[in-house]
């Protein structure tokens, strides 16, 4: 069952970093994030545009890694529209998934977490992890901005 779990997360990775839901440039945004992880060469740019209460708009360009790349794509899909709190709260949740070195959290959580329930394994490899989180810190960093 864990092998058949793990074949099924690797491609819902697969696919995110081949379909890359959200990838392109964002006019107007309110808010624009450059990270880059040294350790592999990962780099993407987050841009948000708020409306109110809403995420209007959520874009990404980057280059790197199927890990990080899809990372970017399945929140893209789980944010865009959203309203910024979710994408803190999703943001912190993902983080714990990440810093749990594999391990799967509470069924709620999990459950909460969707698509990015399938970087639970990659939470075993902590040069890894980076890849994963690459695109959340610069999320973090252009919703910052955008609220100031």
């Amino acid at each position: 069952m864990a092998d058949a779990m793990e074949q099924l997360y690797q491609q819902v990775i697969l696919d995110h970093s081949r379909e890359r839901s959200g990838e392109g440039e964002l006019a107007g945004a309110d808010g624009s994030s450059f990270q880059v992880n040294p350790t592999c060469g990962d780099e993407c740019t987050v841009q948000v545009k708020l409306e109110g209460a809403r995420l209007e708009g959520l874009a990404w360009t980057g280059r790197g890694c199927s890990i990080s790349q899809a990372s970017l794509s399945i929140m893209h899909e789980m944010l865009d529209g959203e309203q910024p709190q979710r994408a803190d709260e999703l943001g912190d949740l993902f983080r714990e998934l990440m810093h749990g070195r594999g391990k799967e959290l509470e069924a709620a959580k999990q459950e909460d977490l969707e698509d990015l329930s399938a970087f639970t394994g990659v939470a075993k490899y902590p040069a890894r992890i980076k890849c994963a989180l690459l695109g959340w810190a610069a999320l973090k960093d252009a919703l910052a901005q955008a609220r100031a």
